[in-house]
């Protein structure tokens, strides 16, 4: 009896398992699916609750640096817009706004907005009115302006993880949650249930650096990152936020805007003024979700161990922020929480090889919603994979 077929009774044979149900093995499963392979989709919880459902939703081509990267991420965009369609769930395609109530941060955002289309980038400076023409949401008082962009989305993270696995199972994916990937060595797949035999693996198993290749995880430079985060309740009568927005303190973050000679100065001007912001890696971005609700954050404290302990000082600064430039109806917080990613110092994702026909692929920091998609078609061509 071959190796195969001695398998093929203890479990199924596929083309490609894939290991993790966040937004990275989804979207690889939906792509290698959408190829004609048969795939097996591993998630360990009886759901997926890490990184991936706590997130604001945004899909952020705009923050994404000139070349590769933000090509990868419009290419992951049109994917998402043909996904959801399939899969008929929510999005608000309302672009983005970012926002500037300070000389210094008009003068990145105009910059930027002469030299962006140059560079590949759909954006323009807008005015004040126009800016509030946009969004009823923002501030007048002190508006300098803002930059508009029509190439971003925003979605429901908790909704599309919980919800999107139903098209990949009319896809022909068969997904197993509650189920503990803990050692691949092809063509064997064990996991606490059983053995399985596949052709080849992709491991997007986001911060759990200890159970698959842990030496790999050990040499690989990668650390975690959380972030503090809040949801309103849905606004009332069905009140709009408009595009997604962001402001100043964001300018220091997306590497998009690192092509601005503006931005020293901004960078400067906070490091002096707002020390704690600095302190706590702070930059605040608004979302909306299709019920109504508003996400707002978000903190960064980077380490290898995370501090399970929420700090109530971080939310206050977050949402002192927020009302130099955001008005809601209704900005009562309903809900707090933490997330926890993984992401690479100099990389702006993490992919090897551990073993012949396995592609670890994590690390994409704070951009997984927006690179996913885009990342898994470039996985599958790495393998060979015709899309």
């Amino acid at each position: 009896m071959s190796i195969l077929v001695g398998m093929s009774l203890l479990g199924k044979i596929a083309d490609v398992a894939v290991v993790g149900g966040g937004i990275l093995g989804l979207a690889h499963a939906y792509v290698l699916a959408k190829a004609g392979k048969k795939v097996l989709l591993f998630e360990r919880g009886r759901k997926a609750s890490g990184a991936s459902v706590r997130n604001f939703g945004m899909v952020w081509p705009i923050g994404q640096p000139v070349g590769e990267m933000h090509g990868i991420a419009l290419r992951s965009a049109e994917i998402w817009r043909e996904a959801l369609n399939a899969a008929r769930l929510p999005y608000l395609p309302t672009g983005s706004l970012h926002v500037a109530h300070n000389d210094d941060e008009a003068e990145v955002l105009k910059e930027f907005a002469e030299i962006g289309p140059e560079l590949g980038y759909n954006c323009q400076w807008l005015t004040p009115a126009q800016v509030r023409n946009r969004s009823t949401a923002v501030n007048p008082e002190g508006l300098r302006g803002g930059l508009w962009s029509p190439t971003e989305t925003t979605v429901d993270p908790r909704q599309i993880i919980a919800e999107f696995p139903s098209l990949l199972a009319e896809m022909g994916v068969e997904i197993h949650y509650a189920e503990h990937v803990r050692r691949i060595d092809l063509p064997t797949l064990e996991t606490g249930s059983g053995t399985y035999a596949v052709d080849s693996a992709i491991v997007c198993s986001g911060d759990d650096f200890e159970t698959l290749y842990p030496q790999t995880f050990a040499e690989s430079g990668l650390t975690r990152c959380k972030l503090q985060m809040m949801r309103t309740a849905p606004q009332p009568a069905g009140w709009q936020l408009g595009p997604a927005l962001a402001a100043g303190l964001t300018l220091r973050f997306y590497k998009a805007f690192r092509v601005c000679k503006a931005l020293d100065a901004l960078k400067a001007r906070v490091a002096r003024e707002k020390a704690e912001y600095e302190r706590w890696a702070i930059h605040v971005l608004v979302a909306q979700t299709a019920d109504g609700s508003i996400t707002i954050g978000d903190s960064h404290e980077y380490g290898p161990t995370v501090d399970i302990f929420d700090k109530t000082h971080i939310d206050d600064l977050i949402l002192r922020e927020a009302e130099t430039f955001l008005q809601l109806p209704d900005p009562r917080i309903a809900e707090h929480w933490h997330g926890v990613y993984c992401q690479h110092p100099d990389k702006p994702f993490f992919e090897t090889e551990p073993a012949p026909g396995v592609r670890i692929l994590t690390g994409v920091g704070g951009s997984g919603m927006t690179l996913s998609f885009g990342l898994a078609e470039r996985t599958s061509r790495h393998m060979g994979i015709q899309i």
